[in-house]
């Protein structure tokens, strides 16, 4: 892929996402029924997310004769959740595979500068022979996003995604100009950013949507 091409950027737009989605977008919505919405669109993009796992083959004995049964291949792969907001959908990710590893990446927003600053970093030693699935509801700047993969990729990962709710123009456009070879999946491009760097339409401040601390 050429130095700074857009990279893939995969809308999931089933109707189930795009249902759930709505329903957490609505100003109504609990804390508790966003935090549950917020896990059911995890099972679902986990299922694109994970797509392309390799397989292999196990022999295994059924109730009735023994076969030859597709199994997951290779070193399991390692979930990275950018706090706070990340877990929520790391929550529902872990569901589908349990086995994955987990990594966290600690960043809050300078709400002047808009500037990521780190506060904590723990990932497996071996990150760079798994394939990594970097999670966060919003990608709105994109300079969390941006500065989380930095740190992974010194770190060794080459086979990273990125997996979003709601994505915004400005932080497309931030990864692709970074992180070319870093596919993207979300269930919805929004509009715009606010003079606040928040998602139009969007869905407010996902970590205080999900904690109660709105």
């Amino acid at each position: 892929m050429p130095e700074n091409a857009p990279q893939s950027v995969t809308v999931v737009d089933h109707p189930l996402v795009q249902h759930k989605l709505s329903l957490m977008r609505r100003r109504e919505a609990s804390t508790s029924d966003f935090r549950k919405l917020m896990r059911e669109v995890a099972h679902l993009l986990a299922y694109e997310v994970t797509r392309d796992l390799p397989l292999t083959t196990d022999m295994i004995e059924t109730p009735i004769a023994p076969m030859e049964a597709p199994i997951l291949a290779g070193k399991k792969l390692c979930f990275i959740s950018i706090l706070r907001a990340g877990n929520g959908l790391l929550d529902g990710m872990l569901d589908l595979l349990p086995s994955a590893r987990v990594g966290h990446v600690g960043i809050y927003r300078d709400p002047a500068s808009l500037v990521p600053i780190e506060y904590y970093y723990k990932v497996p030693t071996d990150i760079a022979e798994r394939p990594v699935i970097v999670v966060d509801p919003l990608l709105a700047t994109g300079n969390s996003a941006v500065a989380a993969i930095d740190r992974l990729k010194e770190d060794g990962a080459t086979r990273i995604k990125f997996v979003c709710i709601i994505a915004a123009p400005d932080g497309l456009k931030a990864m692709a100009e970074s992180h070319p070879d870093v596919p993207i999946f979300t269930a919805a491009i929004d509009e715009r950013l606010n003079d606040h760097g928040y998602i139009v339409p969007g869905v407010g401040d996902a970590g205080d949507r999900l904690y109660g601390t709105r």
